[in-house]
């Protein structure tokens, strides 16, 4: 299993941390933002297909903002895939 760290850029969470292998996520993280949302998007993603996250999350916005939590998710991930 190997470890992804990622410092997203434009929301409020400082850090996503993640395990993947095989192609599957685990252990999804997120150091600050929105503690009751974060939680539950780290159940729900936990042993998702990297690809099929790319695809639910990708371009998610939050308020004004062009990014969010979730869609830096889909940035870290891109980078393991």
């Amino acid at each position: 299993m190997e470890h992804k760290i990622y410092y997203p850029s434009g929301v409020c969470s400082r850090k996503i941390e993640f395990d993947y292998e095989n192609g599957k996520l685990y252990n999804l993280n997120f150091t600050g933002g929105c503690p009751g949302n974060l939680k539950a998007i780290s159940k729900l993603a936990e042993g998702m297909e990297l690809t099929t996250l790319v695809n639910i999350l990708a371009g998610n916005t939050c308020g004004a903002k062009t990014t969010s939590c979730a869609d830096q998710l889909v940035k870290a991930i891109k980078e393991v895939l």
